[in-house]
This record gives C-alpha cells, structure tokens and sequence, in this order.
C-alpha cells in the first residue's frame, strides 16, 4: 500500500466504532448464547469488516459495503416477522 492509499487515512477508532455498531446490529439478528456466543460473533464481525476493508476502493465504498450488509439484514428480519405474521393456521 501506498501512502496515498485510502486505508492509511482511516483511523483505527472509526474501524473499532464500525465494528462495535455492527456487533449491535448483529445481536438483535443472530442467535447467541452466553459469553462464548458473544465471543463468536464478534469473531464474524471481525471477518466481515475486515473483509469489507480489503475489497473496498475507497471509504465511501467501505462504508456503502457495510450499510448494504446491514440494511439487508433488517430487510430480511423485518420480511420474517411479515410472513410469521401472515402464516395462516397457526
């Protein structure tokens, strides 16, 4: 990497606020139980964003990465509740 390179620009606080923000995220979606759950979700989280920084051509795309991600879990959780809401018979 360069120094131009957009990484380098990057604090590392605002990764550690990335990943904790996800980590919210995450734990309103995926089932964990205990300490030993937390502490394989944050292991995903770790991958996840490290992954979405690696691929990423810039900040904003860092960050669109990540958002997309995020939204499309709360899309899927909200469409889950729709259908559990709508399922006839029960």
């Amino acid at each position: 990497m360069d120094g131009d390179d957009w990484r380098n620009q990057l604090p590392l606080d605002s990764r550690r606020r990335i990943i904790y923000r996800t980590m919210d995220t995450l734990k309103r979606h995926l089932p964990y139980s205990g300490p030993e759950g937390l502490n394989e979700l944050r292991k995903i989280v770790v991958r996840f964003e490290k992954k979405m920084y690696i691929c990423a051509s810039n900040d904003s795309d860092y960050l669109r990465r990540i958002s997309q991600k995020m939204r499309s879990l709360e899309t899927k959780k909200s469409s889950d509740l729709s259908e559990d809401a709508i399922t006839p018979g029960e």
